[in-house]
């Protein structure tokens, strides 16, 4: 029941039912409680701060993962501890706190290194080093907005998550594709931008994510600013075409 519920909120997240999402994860996280099945109750929390991140809480989302860290202690793997770190790390860049979001970035590195499939539940098998990479490499987009000197890391880390990628991961696929070009748009390389943003709106458009169709939104109201010089003027027409209703 909880796995079912939490399937189930991760299906309705995607779909952009947030307050049915909610009450998926609240069955799931007591389901996972009377199973005993710490690890997954402390996954679901993260799931719950993750929503929570994306609605910009990031105080109460802080609240969920430090509570998720408690509930997994001694039954997370590395896996499960790194991925709640990246939850942590994300919490931070939100507050703006760039000293501590590294500091829970290199934790969820360490915890990764000594991370061994074999012992890993299968829940956790999405987060690998591509996932990492992607995570950081999105939470640093958000810091370079006000604090552009990230930029090329921001880029750097996006580029790692796309070489590492599993075939299959469209989702995760197009938001790293997204976010690259935005991270380019941050930079000022306008030409470069443009072309890997028609690159993004094609992979966008293979997947009815609504998550994807929000960063892409996200994209477009970033590029405002830059409305009127040709690659992006180009770019923007693609980018409403992408985001007009079906």
């Amino acid at each position: 029941m909880a796995q079912l519920s939490e399937t189930a909120a991760i299906m309705s997240w995607d779909s952009g039912h947030q307050a049915l999402t909610q009450r998926y994860y609240v069955l799931a996280l007591r389901s996972a409680k009377s199973a005993g099945d710490y690890a997954f109750a402390a996954n679901v929390l993260a799931g719950m701060a993750r929503q929570l991140l994306c609605l910009g809480r990031p105080d109460d989302a802080l609240e969920l993962v430090r509570l998720a860290q408690d509930i997994a202690h001694g039954y997370a793997t590395p896996t499960v501890q790194a991925m709640l770190y990246t939850r942590e790390a994300w919490a931070y860049a939100q507050r703006g706190r760039i000293s501590a979001f590294w500091r829970a970035t290199s934790k969820a590195e360490e915890a990764l290194t000594g991370a061994k499939q074999a012992e890993d539940p299968y829940w956790i098998s999405y987060f690998d080093a591509a996932e990492l990479a992607g995570t950081t490499g999105g939470r640093l987009l958000d810091l370079a907005h006000e604090h552009s000197e990230l930029a090329d890391e921001t880029v750097h880390r996006v580029e790692q998550a796309i070489s590492l990628r599993r075939p299959g991961r469209l989702r995760s696929a197009a938001l790293d594709q997204i976010g690259l070009a935005e991270a380019w748009l941050v930079k000022g390389e306008l030409q470069e931008a443009g072309r890997l943003g028609l690159q993004a709106a094609e992979v966008a458009e293979q997947t009815p994510s609504d998550r994807v169709r929000v960063k892409l939104a996200e994209f477009y109201q970033h590029s405002n600013k830059y409305a009127r010089v040709r690659p992006i003027a180009e770019l923007r027409d693609r980018l409403q075409l992408s985001l007009s209703p079906s």
